[in-house]
């Protein structure tokens, strides 16, 4: 199993990197959290995750160890391949897809392309236990920003504004600043909306 890969980084694109160590070319598939992590810099050293399968063996590379074990939680999961747990890294952040499974935010879950509602109900069915177990998360701090999430989401509701795209406002808000009251949630979703 190759588990890092440090060289000179010759790519990089918003899908992929290729690194050349010892005079071999790498191609790394990434997600755009990666992608953003890398600096702009000739030696990079990233994580990996190598998939075997019948007719590929495809690398993806990783900025941290815990974005991959997310990642590898989420291929755990019946219905989720390696492109849509990809997918789910580029639009959200690990710490986010932790607390949004451990916190059973299905809403949020959903809101990434390709994952519906029946799919995002069984990733927070077979990954709830795990992550809690694995990160030690307190279940009562991710059930009190839940209730800050909800409350400021529907009071930008009855001003008015679409739910998917205040949603998204406010996951920002909230991944920034955890422990911000609903009314400060509010008024920087209004700054953004």
């Amino acid at each position: 199993m190759i588990t890092h890969i440090q060289g000179k980084l010759v790519e990089k694109n918003p899908t992929h990197v290729v690194i050349d160590c010892n005079g071999v070319g790498y191609m790394l598939n990434i997600s755009l959290h990666t992608f953003s992590q890398i600096p702009d810099k000739e030696s990079l050293k990233l994580f990996t995750h190598l998939q075997i399968k019948e007719d590929a063996h495809t690398l993806y590379g990783f900025a941290s160890i815990a974005e991959r074990e997310i990642f590898r939680l989420l291929i755990s999961v019946s219905g989720i391949g390696a492109s849509i747990a990809r997918t789910m890294l580029s639009s959200l952040t690990p710490k986010q897809i932790r607390e949004g499974i451990a916190g059973e935010d299905v809403a949020l879950i959903q809101s990434i392309k390709g994952i519906g509602a029946k799919t995002a109900q069984r990733v927070i069915i077979d990954l709830k236990d795990k992550i809690i177990k694995i990160y030690d998360i307190d279940e009562v701090s991710i059930t009190k920003d839940n209730t800050n999430k909800e409350e400021a989401l529907s009071a930008l509701e009855v001003l008015g504004y679409v739910k998917k795209q205040a949603e998204r406002v406010v996951n920002k808000i909230m991944a920034a600043q955890p422990d911000a009251s609903v009314e400060t949630v509010i008024k920087e979703a209004l700054k953004n909306l």
